[in-house]
């Protein structure tokens, strides 16, 4: 007697069944060296490729997520002042950097107004958005031709050719840079909302060791 073809499908299921309660049991309850990569690995893909798509179509930009990998939007002073707000942290910046925005017609009371107004700092994470009606003080990511794209803030807003450009600068930095004095709106990935501090050294110390890895 031969074997039906609704017999090979129960088949089938059954194959389909005991997979994925092997698969769920490695990725929740297997401790050994192997559950642990594959748990990893899976962690990884759900997150590249089903969580932050779905962010960014939420929040409008293809990058919902960035870490702060450079100390470019640094303030001076202590790490409890910085992520509390501290009007004091202002206050230490602007007698540091202030002269720079003050020839540029920037007058230190706007500053209290300014987005993330106690800047940045290496391996934050900061949660992007679509930019909207963007102001001056407000921080922007931009592509700017280089590895990664920018995350400064905004200082000028202007019309050239009837085309809206803006002007950034990180906080930190003496001066602007080329790529950030006329920045087109089609270069604009999103607008910088929100900040999780230090989180993202994780990803960062991950870089490093991988490209040490690499090189040898």
């Amino acid at each position: 007697m031969g074997i039906t073809g609704e017999e090979t499908k129960r088949e089938v299921l059954r194959k389909i069944k005991r997979f994925w309660k092997r698969f769920w049991y490695i990725i929740w309850e297997d401790e050994s060296l192997l559950g642990w990569v594959i748990s990893l690995a899976f962690a990884f893909l759900v997150i590249k490729f089903i969580f932050f798509p779905s962010l960014g179509l939420v929040l409008g930009t293809k990058m919902p997520l960035v870490v702060v990998e450079s100390g470019s939007m640094h303030h001076p002073g202590s790490f409890l002042f910085n992520y509390f707000g501290s009007d004091k942290l202002v206050t230490e910046w602007w007698q540091v950097a202030g002269k720079w925005y003050e020839e540029r017609g920037i007058d230190f009371n706007e500053t209290f107004n300014w987005s993330l107004r106690n800047g940045l700092e290496i391996g934050d994470v900061i949660l992007v958005v679509k930019a909207r009606n963007i102001e001056l003080g407000d921080i922007i990511i931009f592509e700017a031709n280089q590895r990664h794209p920018v995350i400064h803030r905004v200082i000028n807003i202007s019309e050239v050719n009837n085309r809206t450009v803006y002007s950034t600068k990180g906080d930190n930095n003496p001066a602007q840079l080329f790529v950030e004095t006329r920045i087109p709106e089609d270069a604009i990935i999103g607008q910088a909302v929100f900040r999780i501090p230090m989180v993202g050294w994780v990803k960062l110390i991950f870089v490093k060791l991988l490209d040490v890895v690499v090189r040898r």
